[in-house]
């Protein structure tokens, strides 16, 4: 079975950037969020088997979103996507509970790897 994945960035264009490179590998995209705020609401909807989650975020970023899914959801598995140099950013993000982090511009070898291990 397919595992089912929820994509969470503000650019769109990272969001279907992802998208297609685990469409492409057997990925199911159950649900996409532009914003924390939305992320959680879509994890408690969708309830999917990981997630990508942005760091810089409008509304809610995505260390407090990581921080209220894991409320939730203890055993949540979240990846958190960064651009380059936000190396503090995601320390926080790992100590919220992030399993890993996949660096922009999405390379497709290390996001499927990071959610192979993530899914381990």
């Amino acid at each position: 079975m397919a595992k089912r994945v929820l994509i969470v960035d503000d650019a769109a264009f990272m969001r279907m950037m992802i998208k297609d490179i685990l469409t492409k590998n057997g990925y199911e995209v159950v649900g996409e969020g532009e914003n924390g705020l939305r992320a959680v609401q879509l994890y408690q909807e969708l309830r999917p088997d990981i997630v990508t989650m942005d760091i810089t975020m409008p509304e809610m970023d995505g260390i407090v979103a990581v921080k209220e899914i894991k409320k939730l959801d203890p055993g949540a598995r979240i990846i958190m996507c960064s651009a380059m140099g936000q190396q503090m950013m995601v320390m926080e993000a790992i100590q919220a509970g992030a399993r890993d982090f996949i660096v922009k511009p999405f390379q497709q070898e290390r996001v499927l790897q990071a959610l192979d291990k993530a899914l381990g």
